[in-house]
């Protein structure tokens, strides 16, 4: 998932912070929370969008199917390991300010992602923005938590923004492909800065928000950054170059030797990123797995996807990007339904039952061609939407409840970290496999075998959830 110089980020100043916080007052709720849903509708569309730009991107600037990865995971990749720390970032900054340095960097990159003369330009404001994503996302919801005291206005105010993001999900492939097929892919880009601009100017109309001091760790931080980035490089380089080849080799053990360093600073620090004696409690462990599996099945299919319409089908961006449109609403109506569906079943049953239709989805997509009638591969994607948005609401919920009520926080950005990972690995295996061995960057054998490696990670993600996971 280095910043590009060139391009100036509006100054997060122009959003003053007084060193006592002020109450905000109610008239101020409303554009808050309209500010929140933008920042996290506009850092989920970018996702969805670019997906369905890769193969335009790939015609315009002569990526190769690893240069189409790292687009993809170098946002997610550094999406995933800030998020261990954005939280106490926001804490110390103030969400408001926080949120307008998010914004601020993530306008800046979007535009540098327009503008990127090559596929290293790109992949480096790729960077930027999953770095300025991962502090907008927990500064959003500190935002929508200071401008709404009562627990009930919070609570509808939280449920709108999660549907703003499922709807985000939904929209982002289908504006993607008519942007890219009106404008070309940079539009995509583009798009983000009339939309940050607009959540600059409500944020100056939004109460200040408090600081507390919270402790940085700057060590644990940077080693989880290159150990994902080594693991993603192994994997993603792995399909190209082998993987028994020296930069994959050396990719490995810096993974490894980053992760080691990792584990070591987290025993030390007096605030870790990964409080290890959370890692020991009942459930939490394996929860933080299913996230990651639940994520792998869903962001490798959607990246496979995006490529099998338009690579091996021919269809337009636009045609590819209204395919996805089913699945995303049987996602958004499945995740209103999750949780009475917890209620009635119980948390664990809804965990596994939805990871094991996702592994179902990913093993009936196997016998996939060039050919397949377009009602099929429909029809085909039914339990994809279905299983992982059964799954995420509940594993959330029991995780969140597997932890001390002062570790929430932590314990919800850390799931939110091993998700974003999942995604980013399996974006990085499923385009190895699919670019292996063939000339035209999409390999049906290797489609197949990433489909199946990710189903029986789920499988066994599933069988553990059954095992392992608290009873209600």
């Amino acid at each position: 998932m280095s910043a590009p110089a060139p391009v100036p980020m509006p100054a997060p100043a122009s959003v003053p912070v007084p060193a006592t916080p002020t109450p905000a007052p109610a008239t101020a709720s409303p554009v808050a929370l309209l500010a929140a849903l933008l920042g996290f509708s506009v850092i989920t569309i970018d996702v969805t969008a670019v997906n369905i730009a890769l193969p335009d991107i790939s015609a315009s600037l002569h990526g190769g199917m690893a240069g189409l990865q790292w687009v993809v995971d170098a946002y997610t990749l550094m999406f995933a390991a800030l998020m261990l720390s954005a939280g106490a970032l926001a804490d110390r900054a103030g969400a408001r300010r926080a949120y307008a340095w998010g914004v601020g960097l993530f306008t800046a990159a979007s535009l540098a992602c327009a503008l990127a003369p090559g596929i290293g330009a790109l992949i480096a404001a790729r960077v930027a923005q999953g770095g300025a994503a991962a502090i907008v996302m927990p500064a959003s919801l500190a935002l929508i938590r200071q401008a709404y005291d009562d627990p009930r206005r919070r609570a509808r105010a939280i449920a709108l923004w999660t549907v703003g993001g499922s709807v985000a999900v939904a929209v982002g492939p289908v504006l993607g492909g008519v942007l890219t097929e009106a404008a070309g892919w940079r539009a995509v880009f583009l798009l983000n800065l009339p939309v940050g601009a607009a959540i600059l100017a409500l944020l100056a109309r939004t109460a200040p928000s408090p600081r507390r001091p919270a402790p940085l760790d700057l060590v644990g931080q940077a080693t989880a950054v290159l150990t994902l980035a080594g693991l993603a490089f192994a994997v993603i380089e792995g399909g190209h170059l082998g993987w028994t080849s020296a930069p994959v080799l050396f990719s490995f053990a810096v993974a490894a030797a980053a992760g080691a360093t990792f584990y070591a600073a987290e025993r030390r620090h007096s605030a870790p990123l990964v409080p290890l004696g959370l890692l020991r409690r009942r459930g939490v462990g394996i929860a933080l797995a299913v996230g990651f599996a639940v994520n792998a099945g869903f962001y490798g299919l959607t990246f496979l996807l995006g490529l099998y319409y338009q690579q091996l089908r021919g269809m337009s961006g636009v045609t590819a990007g209204l395919m996805f449109i089913p699945m995303a609403a049987l996602i958004t109506a499945t995740n209103l339904v999750s949780p009475r569906a917890a209620e009635r079943l119980g948390r664990r049953r809804v965990i596994v039952i939805g990871q094991a239709v996702l592994a179902l989805a990913l093993f009936v997509l196997v016998p996939l061609t060039a050919t397949t009638p377009l009602w099929l591969v429909l029809l085909l994607l039914v339990p994809t939407g279905l299983g992982g948005a059964f799954a995420v609401p509940a594993l959330t919920a029991q995780l969140v409840d597997a932890v001390p009520a002062d570790r929430a926080g932590t314990a919800s950005g850390l799931l939110a970290a091993c998700r974003q990972t999942g995604g980013a690995m399996s974006v990085a295996l499923f385009g190895a496999l699919l670019a292996s061995g063939t000339a035209t960057g999409f390999s049906l054998p290797g489609m197949r075998t990433a489909l199946v490696a990710v189903g029986l990670v789920l499988c066994v993600t599933t069988a553990l959830g059954a095992w392992l996971l608290p009873r209600d």
